[in-house]
């Protein structure tokens, strides 16, 4: 999948951008397993021009994330193509615009998923975006908000002048609940000449085939890899060797760099959580984990967990 000067290969496996979730260290494990695209978390265009400090924290990078897309919000044109003219931004090869996001705070805006309602601002605003850069652009999408017009809302992305789309096959009400729909998926690949990153319900290798069945020409991978961020060495080969507290101990030292103990040690919680989650007795753990005050300790607690399943 070449778009403009920048190949993301074929079939490329992409790490959904989630918010509070996908920082550079949880991105830089997956790209060592496998992921070939990572996302960051979704950028406010507002924010980046009333509090850069912020985002910029939010715009670090792995030395390894050869490709890692910027994720734009908002429902204001002049906002987003600020957010694309900044500096802050200029070192991405490529730029996401959200579209899909179900979040209240979000919708209650006028943003994410609430464009999907808006078709003609959602519109001008991927033409403004368009406009100001000959970079790959993106805009990532659900089923619908107040009624399901993904098709239509698809293929004016691609006139409008996206490169690509990321569709994920759930409507705003259904949130992460339910199944996600493949037909959907499949239909708006039908519909679209520009590639199509199909997304939702990826966390295994019959989910994986299921996907690739729908014709898309590249798969997001989000919930699936909360976690387990070793899941693209699975896709790929149909398994992975790993060692999961180098894992968890290579993902907290990448973000001490960058973030102060105060702040990492309620952030990481979940982070721990999620990857205790298959642990026998995992609800003893799991509390151990998150009420645990230092760092250091939680990860003793996983070594000694991990050892003793290994």
């Amino acid at each position: 999948m070449k778009i403009r000067n920048v190949d993301f290969g074929e079939n490329p496996l992409f790490l959904a951008p989630m918010a509070g979730v996908s920082d550079v260290g949880f991105r830089e494990q997956a790209v060592k397993f496998g992921a070939d695209v990572t996302v960051t978390e979704m950028l406010s265009s507002r924010a980046m021009a009333h509090n850069p400090r912020k985002t910029t924290l939010m715009t670090i990078t792995s030395p390894l994330e050869k490709l890692c897309v910027a994720q734009i919000f908002g429902h204001e044109s002049e906002f987003m193509v600020k957010a694309l003219e900044s500096e802050v931004l200029a070192k991405f090869p490529a730029y996401d615009i959200n579209m899909g996001c179900p979040a209240p705070k979000i919708l209650k805006n006028g943003d994410g998923a609430a464009l999907m309602d808006s078709i003609h601002l959602a519109s001008h605003i991927i033409e403004s975006c368009r406009d100001v850069t000959d970079k790959p652009l993106s805009v990532k999408f659900r089923k619908g908000y107040s009624e399901e017009n993904y098709l239509d809302f698809a293929k004016m992305c691609e006139d409008s002048g996206a490169d690509f789309i990321t569709f994920h096959a759930r409507t705003v009400e259904e949130g992460y609940s339910g199944h996600a729909d493949y037909d959907a998926i499949a239909n708006v690949k039908a519909k679209v000449k520009i590639p199509v990153i199909g997304n939702g319900d990826v966390t295994d290798i019959d989910s994986y085939h299921k996907m690739l069945e729908t014709g898309v020409d590249g798969v997001m991978v989000g919930r699936g890899a909360l976690g387990k961020p070793w899941i693209f060495e699975e896709l790929k080969k149909g398994f992975a060797f790993v060692d999961k507290y180098e894992v968890v101990k290579e993902h907290i030292e990448t973000l001490r760099k960058f973030y102060s103990e105060e702040w990492l040690k309620l952030y990481i919680r979940k982070h721990l959580l999620w990857y205790a989650k298959d642990i026998p007795l995992a609800s003893t753990i799991r509390f151990s984990l998150a009420t645990c005050q230092n760092i250091d300790e939680c990860l003793e607690i996983l070594k000694k967990c991990f050892s003793k399943n290994s």
